[in-house]
């Protein structure tokens, strides 16, 4: 939520979660409700609005038919409004008899300042909040919001969006698919639960102007086994080849190519691989037709931040790692690193914005890891690097050496 002294007007309407998803008409004289309450974006422009019910406030809540004919007006406490993701008593009452069931909400509304409104489609909602995503690239439906002639642009652009708005997690979109765009910093006597917890802090906080922890998807934790095959040829294929083992006994193959470490790099992951280890080298070489010379094997633990970016809709992966040899766990690489993931936004953006915001937070993120101590300059040293170091320097932990 802004904290400045912003005037706008800004809303959460109401009405039949029908009006979503289509499975019966509107009705002239269904109820429309207008929670009004303080702006919250944390930017403008803003591509993504996470609304807590219990930080509202009372609310002033108006009622009027779909044909914007007023019906009754009340204040209500944010966090009376959906208990248990229902419509409360108070509200219950303020629509009236005519209201349906599922009394949802519909969009946020925010009021421009050169006149109109930008919608944003509610895509999540809980007891405890809600999260929007805007649909309307220019404002709609100038004058008073009472009149509501806004609604009709604001359901058109759901309805041409549904099949993405209706379904979970299919809003996402992702830029530059099968490349992975990283920057890494290598940690010093850093403890990477408690810098995880801290970095989820400051993003909580704010200090990362923009950008907040990942809708309801804040952290998750990793802990596997890395076969890892240096891919020596042919050239085209340069990189490395890991298999990582799954619960079933099963294992993801991941492969990236890149001769040189570097911040953009080709990458796939294959799936559901029915291979036992000691068939890894010949299923390169036989299958994918590669040279390639084993590695080390490593454990890796890892604590993943996410950080999306409320003004653009892109998610960024922050995520801190203990790489440590299985027969030498003395020898570890420890490093953040920071990713491209996806992108929450139904409104196109080039792929050049990526890349600056990317910039913007790498500038931000070094900065944070520096005053702590923690890192002093980006690198892309690669977990290839880190092994062909380690057997250069002990060459008795080259596999069957």
């Amino acid at each position: 939520m802004r904290s400045d002294t912003d005037t706008r007007g800004a809303w959460v309407v109401l009405g039949g979660i029908h009006l979503l998803n289509g499975i019966s008409p509107r009705r002239a004289d269904e109820p429309i409700l207008l929670v009004q309450v303080a702006p919250q974006e944390v930017c403008l422009p803003s591509t993504t609005v996470v609304i807590k019910w219990d930080t509202l406030g009372a609310c002033q809540v108006s009622a009027l038919t779909a044909d914007a004919s007023p019906l009754r007006t009340n204040r209500i406490e944010g966090g009376s409004l959906f208990p248990d993701a229902i419509a409360g008593h108070a509200l219950r009452e303020l629509a009236g008899d005519d209201a349906p069931a599922g009394l949802v909400p519909l969009c946020y509304l925010s009021e421009h300042p050169g006149g109109g409104y930008h919608v944003y489609a509610q895509i999540h909602f809980y007891a405890e909040d809600a999260c929007f995503v805007r649909t309307t690239h220019t404002p709609v439906g100038e004058g008073p919001v009472e009149a509501l002639r806004w609604l009709n642009p604001a359901l058109d652009a759901h309805a041409e969006s549904a099949l993405r708005l209706n379904n979970h997690l299919r809003y996402f979109r992702t830029h530059f698919a099968g490349t992975e765009l990283e920057y890494k910093y290598n940690l010093e006597a850093a403890d990477i639960w408690e810098a995880s917890l801290e970095l989820l802090k400051a993003l909580r906080r704010g200090e990362l102007v923009d950008c907040r922890p990942e809708y309801r998807n804040e952290l998750q934790t990793y802990y596997t086994e890395n076969h890892l095959y240096d891919v020596t040829g042919p050239p085209a294929d340069l990189g490395y080849a890991s298999f990582i083992p799954t619960v079933d006994g099963g294992h993801v193959l991941k492969r990236k190519w890149f001769a040189e470490d570097s911040f953009a790099r080709r990458e796939q992951l294959y799936t559901d691989l029915k291979v036992s280890p000691d068939g890894f080298e010949d299923y390169l070489c036989s299958q994918l037709g590669l040279e390639v010379r084993a590695m080390p094997p490593f454990r890796r633990v890892r604590y993943d931040v996410q950080c999306e970016s409320m003004r653009t809709g892109h998610v960024y992966g922050i995520f801190f790692d203990h790489c440590s040899l299985l027969a030498a766990p003395e020898v570890v690489l420890s490093q953040c690193e920071m990713e491209y993931r996806r992108s929450r936004s139904l409104l196109d953006h080039r792929q050049s914005e990526v890349l600056r915001e990317m910039e913007r937070i790498d500038r931000w993120l070094l900065g944070y890891l520096a005053e702590r101590g923690w890192a002093k300059s980006r690198t892309f040293y690669s977990k290839r690097s880190f092994l062909r170091d380690a057997i250069a320097a002990r060459p008795e932990l080259i596999p069957n050496h």
